[in-house]
């Protein structure tokens, strides 16, 4: 009796709270570009066919069933062929497939067009984060998951779960509204794959080749994604965030991308206090080594090495840059000194000698990992 009450108590929640039947949803969402609308149209299209067809497939069988049966005296018919009927189910299907079909290519013909574009991006999947270069604009950046510790659900219990919750990142891939942008996929390591369902775009990213497709959306607003493909440990944390600005907001950003990539040239000059490499280098730490080596330092026995108390993090100051900056080849430690600049190589290195007890009191400067290059 107590289960039933349960059961029943959870079925008055699911249809009446006004939240889950918000996110009740029969269909596609309609998408906001041109070709994913045109899929929509399709999906719509195919599916009242297929009502249709159903409708009167099965409405046959059971008027058949209930007024032909055998109970009634039924005798059915014998016959060996008929061409008419034979020509009638042959020629009504191949119609509908034609019917079908022409929508359908000029879609997808249409979202393999590529020509025209305005600008280019080319979007590079890593292990687990992405890259977007911004071709002829010289502006390049990585876009890394922002919640606190994602992939660490046992520290990460307390962080809100909101509606982006897993889904935002600390930079946006942003374009201008009503502009054909041409996207260009490729990867650094495994096969991901880019996929933002509003736009209707979904492609693998495969290392040594370049698949590319477009977009065109005409309304400023704020789309997510994720990684559609199994790329390893962290697949389900490197979501996909897309900024659509107006032009007049998007050339205002793209002046602040070139002052702030600037200053980072800048910062890379310059001589830092211990205190500052500290500060920044556990930022940079948390977004780009913590997913594997943990927070803690402490790393995932017989999967990632530890750096607190090892022989990389607390010996050579050499070796120690070598394997950040060059990585170790046949293992999942890639290379950084193409992901990052000097200053913030510099900031996570003299960290991780400095963190969690190592306490070496080496300082590596931005000159340092430039004489190592």
């Amino acid at each position: 009796m107590r289960a039933a009450k349960h059961v029943a108590g959870l079925l008055g929640l699911m249809f009446t709270s006004e939240q889950a039947l918000a996110a009740y949803q029969m269909n596609l969402p309609p998408g906001v570009t041109s070709f994913s609308q045109g899929a929509y149209d399709i999906h719509t299209m195919v599916m009242w066919i297929c009502v249709v067809i159903g409708a009167i497939v099965f409405g046959a069988m059971i008027y058949s069933i209930i007024y032909h049966r055998k109970s009634k005296g039924a005798v059915s018919a014998e016959f060996h062929d008929n061409t008419a009927i034979e020509i009638i189910w042959t020629v009504i299907p191949f119609l509908i497939l034609i019917a079908m079909a022409i929508p359908a290519t000029k879609v997808l013909l249409a979202m393999e067009d590529t020509s025209n574009s305005d600008m280019s991006i080319k979007v590079t999947g890593y292990q687990w984060k992405w890259h977007y270069d911004y071709l002829g604009e010289d502006i390049s950046f990585f876009s890394n998951i922002s919640t606190p510790d994602a992939a660490n659900l046992s520290t990460n219990a307390s962080v809100k779960k909101d509606d982006t919750y897993l889904l935002d990142v600390d930079n946006r891939l942003v374009i201008p509204e009503d502009t054909k942008v041409r996207l260009l996929f490729t990867s650094n390591d495994v096969i991901h794959a880019w996929w933002v369902q509003a736009f209707g775009v979904k492609k693998d990213a495969i290392p040594g080749f370049i698949n590319e497709s477009w977009v065109n959306v005409p309304d400023p607003g704020v789309y997510r994604g994720k990684c559609a493909e199994l790329c390893g440990k962290n697949h389900g944390f490197m979501p996909i965030v897309v900024e659509v600005k107006t032009k007049e907001d998007y050339a205002a950003w793209v002046s602040g991308q070139k002052t702030a990539a600037a200053e980072a040239a800048a910062s890379a000059e310059k001589t830092w206090t211990r205190a500052d490499l500290m500060s920044h280098g556990e930022k940079v730490y948390a977004t780009a080594c913590g997913a594997c080596h943990q927070a803690n330092g402490e790393g995932l026995p017989n999967v990632f090495p530890g750096l607190k108390g090892s022989a990389i993090a607390t010996g050579d100051i050499a070796k120690h840059i070598d394997v950040v900056v060059n990585g170790v080849s046949g293992t999942a430690m890639a290379a950084y000194g193409p992901q990052m600049n000097d200053a913030d190589l510099a900031a996570v290195i003299t960290y991780e000698r400095n963190a969690w007890g190592n306490d070496t009191g080496d300082v590596v400067q931005p000159s340092d990992i430039k004489a190592a290059r």
